[in-house]
């Protein structure tokens, strides 16, 4: 009987009510998707940068060499001769150095040449199949099988650059030798295959076919002791035609840059929500003014007054939590949207159906919300004088 009574004064006005809900749902719902986008951003950069300490390849951005290196999402700055990456790989500094090299794609997946070091460093499990043992051979990612329907036996042609509009190598085939389990990193959108294999391709299709220099894209490396940290990146990057970058330091500094757009965000969506509130509060407040009568007559006829203010209160926080939901639902549908769009592009996922932590503290505030906003309305109620509005009435 009391739900039916608060709904039934909810709907009495539904344009307030449904402006109160609307301004409410735009603004837990940015905060919420911001919350989820900059959460999966983290834990999945996390999980692609493993233990790679340092990265090397040609001169140019860091960030971009890093982002091209380890998280396989830019273009790649350029090539490295491999004679300068075997002498830097040989260093009693270094522990390990897993070599990198590609330029190709198939179905906008990246094809990258390396060795087995690499599976090693990302726990690579196999679904079916094994790992390429020559040339022409290739292993795909899990989120590679699923999208372009490639099997174990399967050949199939790279493609020239990164997009769908390049050169195809039609004279070469890879044959598919095995489909990785999926372990939520890089390499579920990778197809993996030997160094040499990248090598044949390029050096078949040089103008004078010639001999030409053997070059890598990359190099991941994993320092021997906390004493390479201090003395290797200069090293490399005053002594040798190669740049090193520190992944950790690149990535913080991206996330510091995207911190400021989020944070504008986020204050926009906490500028929507405290609107809200102050229409939830509005509309209390206007309706107060007009049940005056028929709150004095329900008191007069022996309900009390701390039931009146509850049924208040409890209109207030029924709104709120009524945005709340709807507005983690607009923010898990746009996340949908976001991932079936720009995740084949990208290659990231940032749908979850998880609620977040920073998301139950985010209820908290709303419920917070509600109780303010219906706090003085709450208030009057509970000091309506029953004989002075009945006289006036």
């Amino acid at each position: 009987m009391t739900a039916k009574i608060i709904f039934r004064n909810l709907i009495q006005h539904p344009l307030s009510t449904l402006l109160s809900l609307l301004l409410l749902t735009c603004g837990t719902g940015i905060i919420s998707m911001l919350l989820v986008t900059q959460h999966q951003l983290e834990t999945k950069m996390d999980n692609d940068l493993q233990d790679i300490d340092m990265v090397v390849g040609a001169k140019g951005s860091p960030l971009q060499l890093v982002l091209s290196a380890v998280y396989q999402v830019d273009a790649p700055v350029g090539n490295i001769s491999l004679e300068d990456a075997d002498k830097l790989s040989n260093l009693p500094l270094i522990k390990q150095a897993i070599p990198l090299a590609y330029g190709d794609s198939y179905q906008s997946f990246r094809i990258v040449g390396t060795d087995s070091n690499y599976l090693k460093k990302y726990n690579c499990r196999f679904r079916e199949g094994q790992i390429f043992t020559t040339t022409m051979e290739a292993v795909i990612g899990s989120q590679v099988a699923t999208h372009t329907g490639l099997k174990t036996g399967d050949s199939f042609v790279g493609m020239h650059g990164l997009g769908n509009t390049g050169h195809a190598h039609a004279e070469f085939k890879y044959k598919v030798t095995g489909i990785m389990a999926e372990n939520n990193s890089v390499v579920d959108n990778l197809i993996l295959t030997n160094i040499a294999s990248v090598w044949k391709i390029h050096e078949h299709h040089d103008d004078d076919h010639n001999h030409v220099e053997k070059q890598i894209t990359a190099l991941l490396i994993k320092y021997r002791s906390p004493l390479a940290m201090i003395s290797l990146p200069r090293m490399v990057n005053e002594t040798t035609p190669m740049q090193a970058a520190i992944p950790q330091l690149e990535i913080k500094r991206l996330f510091t840059l995207m911190g400021i757009g989020i944070k504008t965000l986020q204050i926009i969506a906490l500028a929507i929500v405290l609107l809200s509130g102050i229409s939830v509060f509005i509309a209390l407040y206007s309706r107060l003014k007009e049940r005056k009568y028929e709150l004095a007559l329900a008191r007069a006829m022996g309900s009390s007054r701390w039931l009146i203010s509850w049924f208040l209160l409890c209109e207030g926080l029924i709104m709120v939590i009524i945005g709340f939901v709807t507005g983690i639902m607009l923010s898990r549908s746009g996340l949908w949207m976001l991932n079936k769009y720009a995740g084949p592009k990208y290659h990231i996922n940032v749908f979850t159906t998880t609620v977040l932590p920073e998301e139950w503290y985010l209820l908290l505030a709303t419920i917070l919300l509600g109780i303010v906003a219906a706090a003085l309305p709450t208030v009057k109620a509970f000091q309506l004088n029953i004989s002075k509005t009945l006289a006036h009435e």
